[in-house]
């Protein structure tokens, strides 16, 4: 058995992890992309 595996310093669920990740990166790009759509329409 490795003996990191024994001692974890980090016990939380690295799903959770993903997940805010994923969301956190997809906000990000959505808010850019609203931006950039919202640009378009003014300057229209």
């Amino acid at each position: 058995m490795n003996e990191f595996e024994k001692d974890v310093q980090y016990k939380g669920n690295d799903v959770v992890d993903s997940i805010k990740g994923f969301a956190f990166s997809f906000v990000f790009f959505v808010l850019i992309f609203a931006i950039g759509a919202a640009i378009s329409v003014i300057g229209q």
